[in-house]
């Protein structure tokens, strides 16, 4: 980070608050000191997340905060809880990509990472992997910036263990869909030569808690490419498509087979719900 030089406080200090015109030296320094302000709030986010510290994390949002998905506070906060209760070592980065300040608002675009180790057994290593886009949407409250809200473009997790973790997986579907309307996932990956995969594609609404999608596990088709027809909700929720996946291995021996797991995990990415509006009665007076 850039050390702010203390004479330009100082000639802030002293600058007539009557001449701060739109083009003004002292505009440009407002919007340098809140650009500084918002990005050492959500690169605080991420220490604090990297740090697990949950009561500083949550105070850089705003008591009145509501995520894109429809959490308000409460129920975002006991998300973050149970996800560093079951995943206490991810380590998560941030890249600001732009900084859109009006008055006291702003836009802010990021790109996300999450990484973590999730061994299942001495065995089986596991890992958790995270990539997304989203906007973050800010309000200088009592002069402090607070998240209010944001909105998560594009998203992409996995979750795979063992063999897996090797695979080129590559799920594809809508990144945003009208509700109520007809969209395909597909799956697509090579299994490991001597291996045989299983694999099912779910589709889920972005809901806490979350409820867990009936699965139908299908033999990989010989073209290595899973497809489901799926129709987006009709209440307005967004969407995760969540793709399953086994690999075994058959060992025979004296007439008999063995199968053995070698790699299990999941693929997920989102489905942006665009709401359906609701028509209008029309009426005529006479």
């Amino acid at each position: 980070m850039k050390k702010v030089i203390i004479s330009l406080f100082l000639l802030f200090a002293v600058v007539p608050a009557c001449i701060a015109e739109d083009n003004s030296p002292l505009f440009k320094l407002h919007v340098f000191n809140d650009t500084l302000q918002i990005r050492n709030l959500l690169n605080s986010q991420v220490r604090y997340a990297n740090r697990t510290n949950f009561n500083k994390f949550i105070a850089t949002y705003d008591k009145n905060y509501v995520s894109g998905d429809g959490f308000n506070l409460e129920t975002y906060s006991q998300l973050v809880k149970d996800t560093w209760e079951m995943y206490g070592n991810i380590e998560y980065g941030m890249k600001i990509k732009d900084i859109d300040i009006q008055d006291n608002s702003a836009v802010v675009k990021v790109s996300e990472t999450s990484y973590a180790d999730v061994p299942v057994s001495d065995k089986m290593d596991g890992e958790l992997k995270s990539f997304s886009d989203s906007i973050y949407y800010l309000k200088k409250i009592d002069g402090k910036w607070k998240v209010t809200s944001d909105s998560v473009i594009t998203e992409d997790t996995s979750l795979l263990y063992g063999e897996a973790i090797n695979l080129d997986i590559k799920l594809t579907a809508p990144k945003e869909i009208p509700a109520n309307t007809e969209y395909t996932a597909s799956l697509e990956f090579t299994p490991p030569k001597d291996s045989i995969a299983i694999a099912s594609i779910a589709s889920d609404k972005v809901e806490y808690p979350q409820k867990q999608a009936k699965e139908v596990f299908r033999k990989l088709p010989e073209d290595n490419i899973l497809e489901r027809l799926f129709i987006s909700n009709s209440d307005n929720a967004n969407e995760y498509i969540v793709a399953s996946i086994g690999l075994t291995k058959a060992d025979i021996t004296d007439l008999s087979i063995k199968l053995s797991l070698t790699g299990f995990g999941y693929q997920i990415t989102r489905v942006n719900v665009i709401p359906q509006k609701k028509e209008e009665n029309n009426v005529k007076e006479r």
